[in-house]
């Protein structure tokens, strides 16, 4: 049986995707680079085995596909892809696609789609959310590429898409590396949103005695709310669990040392790059890195005790309204970075399809996305998701909360990085004059580096005299 679509690697992403496929009715050929596993996959697939066709070679795999070929990589990131992209070009013959459903970085994404346009063939970078469960029950997909190669697998992607409201979410977001660069941002928010309800959860437990039930109810009860989402839902799951060894709250059990598979220190070093803040998301990143010295924090803790006080005044709608607030300010960073690399690389990214195919299937959805994605629809001030009048509605109340909640920590000596970093953009983004009139006079003291006027021109030198140089 000729296949439409084949897929490399049968690990959990890439078994998975496979079985979606299989199931929307679409035949597909499956290759592993260990024939046991394919072996596995396929008598675990049950009912949908009479839709994939086993393959043991590169070969054998192209053989099976009708043309044009289109064929989705799903191993390791890096070099693996490239090994395998070299395994198939020769294989492979012009109006062929390469599908690269990894999280990949995207500039490598980028230099692959020039290499294999030169050949003929056409790559597409496809960013693939929801783990797991996504991927075989209905991801959110973010897709870069040409558009006539999109189209040829189009009806695939929108048919094992999650739907919301019956629309798939899956979209065509532009050339070259969009698609993942799109994706690389959406894991950045995603860093954000999760260090952000951990830092609630800490103000919970070491500020105010609550234990994890108590926690877990009051996250179950917000996710009726405004901040209803997928992440505040599993935090009320994970904080509910119970130890089947032990008996005690489950994240009581788990080492507080966090791993980071690399997309949130891309999206930090996009945006600087880029000449744009993403100060929530490089405040997580860096407490996922704290978090792994735990032998230096120990001994930290010895060294610097904190001092007993009082529990916090913080009563559950502050906390609420903060983690609201916080949460804003994180989106509206992720989207000025989406708009300046849209800039930056001719991209013409449409920030309010974005919004609406992050609301379903991917990990930062969230009940707020409607209400982003009108907000884009409707044009942004400034570019900017918190200046929007519906944002601003929401934003003017609920800083004073975070801003409550961040002194209420710092008094208590309890870390609220991503918080305080919420905090601390939100209040220089409504600052007209800000301080670093001050910085380019330092600059152009030691330097003669120059500065603008408040009444004209720019290339102007103060009025001292030259210190060291540098």
């Amino acid at each position: 049986m000729a296949s439409r679509i084949g897929l490399i690697g049968l690990a959990v992403m890439g078994a998975n995707l496979a079985l979606n496929i299989a199931e929307k009715g679409f035949p597909v050929a499956v290759y592993n680079r260990t024939k046991a596993r394919t072996d596995a996959f396929m008598a675990e697939a049950g009912s949908l085995a009479p839709k994939l066709t086993p393959t043991a070679s590169y070969a054998e795999l192209v053989g099976a596909l009708t043309s044009p070929r289109a064929i989705i990589i799903m191993v390791q990131a890096g070099d693996p892809v490239d090994q395998v992209i070299g395994d198939l070009v020769p294989l492979l013959a012009p109006g062929d696609m390469i599908i690269d459903a990894g999280n990949a970085n995207f500039h490598d994404t980028r230099r692959r789609e020039a290499e294999l346009r030169a050949k003929g063939l056409s790559f597409i970078g496809m960013g693939v959310s929801g783990g797991e469960e996504g991927a075989r029950h209905g991801p959110s997909i973010m897709v870069g590429g040409k558009a006539e190669s999109y189209a040829h697998i189009r009806d695939i992607v929108e048919a094992i898409a999650a739907k919301y409201q019956g629309a798939p979410c899956a979209a065509h977001l532009g050339p070259d590396g969009a698609g993942h660069f799109v994706k690389t941002v959406h894991n950045g928010i995603e860093y954000g949103d999760m260090q952000m309800i951990a830092e609630v959860w800490g103000l919970l437990r070491d500020g105010m005695g609550r234990s994890p039930a108590q926690a877990s109810k009051l996250f179950e009860g917000w996710n009726a709310g405004r901040l209803k989402s997928y992440l505040v839902e599993i935090s009320a799951t994970v904080l509910a669990a119970a130890d089947p060894k032990t008996g005690k709250p489950m994240v009581e059990m788990i080492l507080d040392r966090a791993g980071q598979k690399g997309t949130g220190r891309w999206t930090v070093i996009e945006a600087l790059g880029l000449g744009q803040s993403a100060s929530t998301i490089e405040a997580a990143v860096g407490a996922r890195s704290w978090s792994s010295t735990r032998e230096a924090r120990i001994a930290g803790e010895r060294l610097y005790p904190r001092q007993a006080t009082a529990p916090l005044d913080l009563p559950d709608e502050v906390l609420e309204n903060a983690l609201l607030a916080a949460k804003i300010i994180a989106y509206s960073q992720g989207f000025s970075l989406l708009a300046a690399a849209s800039a930056h690389f001719d991209w013409a990214l449409d920030m309010g399809r974005i919004a609406e195919i992050w609301r379903e299937g991917c990990i930062i959805r969230s009940a707020m996305l409607d209400d982003m994605a009108a907000a884009a629809r409707a044009g942004m001030p400034e570019g900017m998701l918190i200046f929007a009048p519906d944002f601003v509605k929401l934003l003017a109340p609920a800083t004073a909360e975070l801003r409550r909640v961040v002194a209420a920590a710092a008094g208590a000596g309890l870390p609220v990085p991503a918080f305080s970093a919420a905090l601390a953009y939100f209040d220089s983004m409504r600052q007209a004059r800000g301080t670093t009139d001050l910085i380019q006079g330092q600059r152009d003291y030691f330097g003669a580096h120059g500065f603008e006027r408040v009444d004209g021109g720019s290339g102007h030198h103060g009025p001292w005299a030259m210190g060291l140089g540098g």
